[in-house]
């Protein structure tokens, strides 16, 4: 017969709550709105008491950091920095440890922005089961071609392919996560397209009550703000 001390441990080894947030650092330097929406979203995830908090964005390279890393927003210009020591993070993990404010996470991780999907699912997996009750901060953006006037080239498919991301935060759906193509996604210059796929490995297939607290697109960029909760 199978250990029943064990198969409850497994059976709690799970995601508890997720936030997602934007990685662009006007949620810190202006755009009070979505950056009001982002501390709601915190908050969910401290509401949710878990036994590790930990924080997920797109860079070149996979790494884990500790909780109490620094980052800087000074290689983009403003003089703004949190965390101990030598400013490390990338950016999308600094705009997460500058909304976090003083009471910072328990690890950091980023995944690099061109890793495959299947790579994405099994970190997923692994920072799931870095305690009985996670709960990940998610950095990402979703396309940046959404408009003329946007970084990357408009393209047609750029909406529909935003769209899916807004409706699976809001449905708390992991599948179309998953389903994201890194092809499509990198033509749409969807830089969170391997973070929200991190996300997706971490849910298990499991679904979740969805919130989509902010979507907008000022400047042709898709900045959304969700959460998800058991």
């Amino acid at each position: 017969m199978p250990d029943e001390a064990g198969a409850g441990r497994t059976l709690a080894l799970v995601l508890v709550a997720a936030a997602v947030c934007p990685l662009t650092p006007l949620v810190v330097l202006g755009m009070p709105d979505l950056r009001s929406a982002c501390h709601t979203a915190i908050a969910t995830l401290r509401d949710a008491r878990p036994d590790a908090l930990i924080v997920v964005g797109g860079a070149p390279a996979n790494r884990a950091y500790d909780g109490d890393a620094a980052g800087s927003l000074r290689p983009w210009g403003p003089e703004l920095a949190a965390g101990r020591g030598e400013p490390v993070l990338p950016l999308s993990l600094t705009v997460a440890r500058l909304l976090l404010g003083a009471h910072g996470p328990d690890a950091f991780q980023s995944v690099a922005w061109a890793a495959p999907a299947e790579d994405c699912a099994k970190l997923g997996e692994q920072l799931a089961d870095r305690a009985d009750r996670v709960a990940l901060l998610v950095m990402a953006d979703g396309s940046a071609c959404l408009s003329p006037k946007a970084p990357g080239k408009y393209d047609d498919a750029a909406g529909p392919c935003n769209d899916r991301i807004a409706q699976a935060l809001a449905g708390g759906d992991p599948a179309p996560l998953a389903a994201l193509d890194p092809e499509e996604a990198d033509r749409l210059w969807v830089s969170g397209r391997s973070a929200f796929q991190v996300l997706a490995g971490a849910a298990d297939g499991r679904d979740y009550e969805g919130r989509l607290l902010m979507e907008t697109a000022p400047f042709g960029v898709g900045y959304l703000v969700g959460t998800w909760t058991v």
